[in-house]
């Protein structure tokens, strides 16, 4: 019974050295004080565009610092969370991948329904309600 329970110890800790083996890419100080600094760096520049009103237009604006979020989003995952194509057999980046999908589809479809709602509203109702209020609160006892 001994040998038995030798036998699988061995092969646990030859199991669990084996596996990690394949994933030794979990980051080290230098990796973290990159991905720290980048961080920084893509937080600041937004904000820098922001408070320094750098372009004139907000639309602009808004779509730069969407950018500037979604290379963070990546430098996040890449240097903080360790995802690549061979973290657990590539299933981390189909998850990943399947993610964004969705999101992609809930963002655009959000933004065409807000659009279309926005751009389909009857032209006069909100100018003839805020003539109205002031009209009615005159004639009010």
């Amino acid at each position: 019974m001994s040998s038995h329970h030798d036998t699988h110890a061995d092969d646990h800790d030859h199991h669990g050295h084996h596996s990690h083996d394949e994933h030794a890419d979990h980051g080290s100080l230098k990796s973290y004080a990159i991905g720290f600094v980048l961080s920084v760096i893509l937080t600041a520049i937004p904000f820098w565009l922001v408070m320094g009103k750098v372009f004139d237009k907000s639309g602009t604006t808004a779509m730069v610092i969407l950018g500037f979020a979604a290379v963070q989003v990546v430098v996040h995952m890449v240097y903080f969370l360790h995802m690549n194509t061979r973290a657990e057999g590539g299933w981390s980046m189909l998850a990943l991948i399947f993610t964004v999908v969705l999101v992609v589809i809930m963002l655009a479809g959000s933004l065409w329904v807000m659009y279309h709602l926005n751009h389909n509203m009857m032209p006069g109702m909100m100018h003839d309600a805020t003539q109205q209020i002031p009209h009615q609160m005159h004639n009010m006892p």
